[in-house]
Formats: C-alpha cells, structure tokens, sequence
C-alpha cells in the first residue's frame, strides 16, 4: 500500500514505528532495485545493515540479491482463506517468524 495507507494501518494496530518507508517515495514498486536501494540511502546505512521484513518471498528474494538481510513473517490469510502463495518461506531466510512478535522475539534474541 502506499505511505498514507500504512500510516493508517500502523496507527490503528499501535505500532511504534521510527520511520515507515514505502515504495511511493521512490517512485518505483517492488521488486524494483531502486525501492531496496532508496530506503538504504534514505536510512544513510549500507544494504548489509538492512534486514526487510516481508510476508512475499518474491520481495525477499530481491532484497537479498542486493545485499539485505532477510525476515519472512508469515500471513497466511492476508489474500483471504484462499491463500495459494507465500504461505510458507520459500528459501532460508535470515530470519522466519510466525508473526511480528515471534519477529520480536527473534531480534531481541540475536542482540
């Protein structure tokens, strides 16, 4: 979704976040170079110093070729209970979690 939309979704759910990047601001969408690339610029750290947290392994798959680290988050139903893709991680990760708190769990651990 685009920046406003998120926002929307992070408030609602009461996600502290510090920042929230979205492909819009770059003028490009995934998986486009330009997106992985823009949001490292933007954040002044070198690939290797991201980690991109996604539920597509499509997505993952692209931010890794570029050098990002790598956390699939599972979200089973997001297309409906019809679900056919990105049910599972397709590739090993960095990191795989059921949810964001298992995420959390496992960032906090590796620290």
């Amino acid at each position: 979704g685009n920046t406003a939309l998120m926002l929307d979704v992070a408030r609602h759910a009461g996600l502290p976040w510090d920042m929230l990047l979205c492909a819009d601001l770059f003028g490009h969408y995934k998986p486009d170079p330009q997106v992985y690339l823009g949001a490292c610029r933007l954040l002044d750290l070198p690939p290797q110093e991201v980690m991109l947290c996604a539920a597509h392994n499509y997505d993952l798959k692209a931010a890794r070729a570029l050098g990002l680290k790598t956390a699939f988050i599972a979200r089973p139903l997001e297309y409906g209970p019809g679900q056919t893709q990105d049910l599972a991680a397709e590739q090993d990760w960095d990191l795989i979690a059921s949810d964001l708190p298992d995420l959390h769990r496992q960032l906090a651990a590796s620290a």
